[in-house]
């Protein structure tokens, strides 16, 4: 039978992959333009040809009659089919949080049924999947080593029962001490029992006061846990995760391995801990007195040719405004001069070794996974519009209005194809205080322009829960900056999108409607699907990490570049400020009956 090659034929077009299915499904092998003639040479209606040309079942050449309307509204089916394709491109994921608590200190899986009830809910509404923190402090309590999975297996079971995907996150930070804390989990207690004697395992604020949520950065390599360094007990915790998880990977019903790598399991110092009395918009201090830190920092310095240089003595403390303060003064201030660009280098060149250090054995341990790796970076919007951006600084993020502190990062978790998620793309600067000069929407476009030049992808969060459509369409905003694309995957899309957090509150039927909303709008109006590959490229297996990049070309991803454009508005709302206050009035008069 003789084939037809496209090129030759410039008057047609190359049938869509819908097309191609409908063709072979009816065996047909060309039809004419659109617009042309009816005929069609032959039609096959299923069967083979013999050895000697003949094929055994009917064949006819005719000139279609009442036949051409069913082939015609096959090619319409077609054609919807492609279109749905093309806009299934711009479907985002929904995950929502599990509680923090899901599986207790005491490493049960409680209130089992209550939990199955609310995932089936979140299942009815189409979201994707579920985020669980998988808490270090828990699996591993009882020694070095012992891990316990059993509360965690029976959750992931529940969850693939539920037809839910899964977001691991390897949280090896303690919970309670920072916003939204709701229980307390402290690192396992054979980790706390060598910090009673050297407690310079924890990260340390110049008054000295340490921090016990998650171990300094100083201690990364030292062999301090019975002969382990603290990247080993991390690696040697992931490795166990796999094996011990390793039907659920195969299933691919996780899909996501957050790897926690600091304070509330982002990239970052504990600058702003609210258990050492922080408030909102303190600049928060840094956290790097500890003597492993303050030993290398020394090595440094000294390296540069300058032994004499110390730790910074003059960036004031937890809730001071920037202007009060020596290090972060708008005229001479410290960070303007060589010193304190020496230190503010160093303080952040080690927060993104720490980082790549991490996620170099979170490579190794679920190299050939069908999954991705991710990393969450803080979204920390207040000062950000102060020339001296002091709440970044002092958690890490050396970002200035000529220097670009987000794609160093980017740069880093290209290495190991890792996610960029984000925090507070629910956030407005108009609903900030002014005095905070904070500047959240500006913040998301710097941080997202700063992965996709780096050919990353990017995922995000609400820092703080919202049940509003304003919250709502501000995260559709962020998720599509420049809106739908009918026309196959929009330049600028989030990979996945996970919310903050399931909750009673969520789960209100007023509440629990506009996120039913969202969850379609978010997926862009179209029907849930369970399968990546339609709206995504291929999750293929997890491949060894690229190699090593040097400091000097890390930085060079420091210069400045403009940012993304974003649409003002979300071009899919949810309903807006109005529909907020009909909410809210429907709130109060169905209250009791929630």
């Amino acid at each position: 039978m003789t084939s037809i090659s496209y090129a030759s034929l410039p008057h047609l077009e190359r049938p869509s992959p819908a097309r191609t299915e409908l063709r072979r499904r009816h065996g047909w092998h060309e039809l004419a333009p659109v617009g042309g003639s009816r005929k069609i040479e032959k039609i096959e209606f299923g069967g083979r040809f013999s050895s000697d040309g003949t094929f055994k079942r009917v064949t006819a050449p005719q000139t279609v009659t009442s036949a051409a309307p069913t082939m015609v509204s096959d090619l319409e089916t077609a054609d919807s089919l492609a279109d749905k394709e093309k806009m299934l491109a711009n479907y985002v994921p929904v995950f929502v949080m599990l509680p923090l608590d899901v599986v207790s200190v005491s490493n049960v899986l409680e209130k089992q049924e209550e939990l199955r009830r609310q995932l089936r809910q979140l299942r009815a509404a189409d979201v994707d999947g579920v985020m669980v923190d998988v808490w270090w402090g828990i699996v591993e309590a009882e020694g070095a080593k012992c891990y316990d999975w059993s509360a965690y297996r029976e959750l992931f079971h529940m969850v693939e029962e539920e037809g839910l995907k899964l977001q691991a996150i390897m949280s090896f930070h303690q919970c309670g001490g920072n916003i939204g804390d709701a229980v307390d989990i402290p690192l396992p207690r054979w980790v706390r029992d060598v910090g009673e004697s050297d407690p310079d395992i924890y990260y340390t604020n110049r008054s000295g006061t340490r921090n016990r949520e998650y171990l300094t950065i100083g201690v990364d390599d030292q062999p301090i846990f019975d002969g382990r360094t603290a990247v080993e007990l991390y690696s040697d915790f992931m490795k166990s995760f796999r094996a011990n998880m390793a039907d659920f990977l195969d299933a691919g019903i996780i899909t996501d391995i957050e790897v926690g790598l600091g304070p509330a399991g982002e990239l970052r110092y504990p600058s702003y801990p609210e258990a050492q009395g922080w408030v909102f918009p303190g600049i928060g201090e840094f956290q790097c007195y500890d003597k492993y830190m303050k030993e290398e920092f020394k090595e440094d310095a000294t390296m540069a040719g300058h032994p004499e240089w110390d730790l910074p003595d003059d960036a004031g403390e937890y809730n001071d405004k920037p202007t009060k303060t020596k290090f972060f003064a708008a005229k001479n201030g410290t960070y303007l001069t060589e010193k304190g660009s020496f230190f503010l280098t160093w303080y952040s060149n080690k927060l993104l070794m720490h980082g790549d250090q991490i996620l170099d054995a979170a490579n190794e341990a679920f190299l050939g996974c069908k999954l991705k790796l991710a990393a969450k970076v803080s979204g920390i919007h207040w000062w950000y519009k102060d020339d001296n951006h002091a709440a970044e600084l002092t958690a890490g993020y050396y970002n200035l209005n000529d220097r670009d502190g987000y794609r160093t990062i980017a740069r880093m978790l290209a290495r190991h194809d890792a996610i960029l998620n984000f925090t507070c793309v629910e956030m407005r600067n108009s609903e900030q205080i002014r005095r905070a000069k904070s500047g959240p929407e500006e913040l998301v476009r710097q941080v997202f322009s700063a992965a996709w030049r780096e050919g990353i992808e990017v995922a995000c969060e609400n820092a703080l829960s919202r049940y509003d459509r304003r919250g709502y369409d501000q995260i559709l905003k962020n998720a599509r900056p420049n809106g739908l694309s009918r026309n196959g995957r929009p330049k600028l899309r989030v990979l996945a999108m996970t919310y903050l957090r399931l909750s009673d509150e969520l789960l209100k039927r007023i509440n629990f409607n506009v996120f039913r909303l969202f969850v379609r709008k978010i997926h862009a109006d179209q029907e849930y699907c369970a399968d990546p590959w339609k709206y995504f490229k291929p999750i293929t297996p997890v491949e060894r990490s690229k190699p090593a990049i040097p400091m000097h070309e890390i930085l060079e991803a420091t210069q400045t570049m403009k940012s993304y454009p974003f649409d003002p508005e979300t071009d899919t709302s949810v309903g807006g400020a109005f529909a907020d206050l009909v909410d809210a009035a429907l709130r109060i008069l169905t209250s009791s009956f929630d």
